[in-house]
């Protein structure tokens, strides 16, 4: 009964009704016809599948173990590189460096704003609006939040380009940084800037916040360690000749690439596992109706 309800869950959520709490009328659960082989046929079946059931589980548990694991060494090796490769003349990395204040090496540095909430109508438009909590070390291709050109004409929230290099200022994110893959627009806790190409890459700037987490957070201020745009625009940065920051940018993104195609692995592998059990619980529960 329960892997054959389990195969009939889409067709049960279509009979569901209400909308606050989605519920199902006892009589649609009554009504639902089962096949009923002979008893040991039932057995053999329940046995397949819930062998199916103990091998999925069995191997979630154990790919997540050596995720960690592996996911652990990886972050080791990446540390180690971004530690290296970012310590100029101090026993790291050898290459002669200029160091200059964070604003020097920016076309431009600029916070955003946040729309009026009194106006609902400012927040159902398809301009991207970032906050800081989806500033995570990350690429961003998408925001959870949309707002009109009306709100950005009427608020300090600004467009800017992609591969700005954005900085979260407040809250449980502060500190933390990521890359815009998408014009799009911020909030005001959010500095962003806007790297000189001719100076800097973007991508070797982002991973000297990247380094510089724990003594950029040091600076800032409250139970959260808060801090503010001067912090970011004051903080040095040693510059290297570009080709020197592509070959630290090629090293790092290559272990930055391993660890993350791991952590997407695992998900897929226990996808494809689910898709066993579906495909034979599927199979086994299909039977043909006897004639009358």
């Amino acid at each position: 009964m329960y892997h054959f309800i389990k195969m009939n869950e889409v067709t049960l959520q279509q009979c569901q009704y209400g909308a606050g709490i989605p519920a199902l009328a006892k009589s649609t659960i009554s009504s639902l016809e089962i096949p009923v082989p002979p008893l040991p046929v039932q057995e053999e079946i329940v046995r397949i599948l819930d062998n199916f059931t103990e091998l999925q589980a069995e191997l979630q548990a154990e790919l997540q173990a050596e995720l960690q694991a592996e996911l652990q060494k990886r972050k080791l090796q990446y540390n180690f590189y971004l530690d290296n490769l970012l310590n100029f003349n101090r026993g790291g990395y050898q290459a002669e460096v200029r160091w200059m204040k964070m604003s020097d090496t920016c076309l431009k540095i600029c916070s955003g704003g946040t729309p009026s909430r009194k106006k609902a109508y400012y927040f159902n438009g398809d301009i991207p609006w970032l906050r800081t909590q989806e500033v995570d070390w990350n690429n961003i291709y998408d925001t959870e939040i949309k707002i009109t050109a009306e709100a950005i004409k009427n608020s300090s929230a600004r467009v800017i380009p992609e591969n700005c290099v954005i900085i979260a200022m407040y809250g449980a994110t502060a500190g933390k940084t990521g890359i815009n893959k998408i014009p799009l627009t911020t909030n005001q806790a959010c500095c962003n800037l806007q790297i000189n190409p001719q100076i800097a890459m973007y991508k070797y700037v982002y991973y000297w916040f990247c380094k510089n987490y724990e003594k950029i957070k040091s600076l800032g201020q409250g139970s959260q360690n808060n801090i503010n745009a001067q912090i970011v625009k004051d903080y040095p940065i040693p510059i290297p000749s570009l080709a020197e920051q592509q070959k630290i940018v090629s090293i790092l993104d290559r272990f930055d690439r391993l660890t993350t195609d791991l952590s997407q692995g695992l998900p897929a592998e226990i996808e494809k596992r689910r898709q066993q059990y579906e495909y034979y619980r599927d199979k086994l529960l299909t039977f043909k109706r006897k004639a009358a």
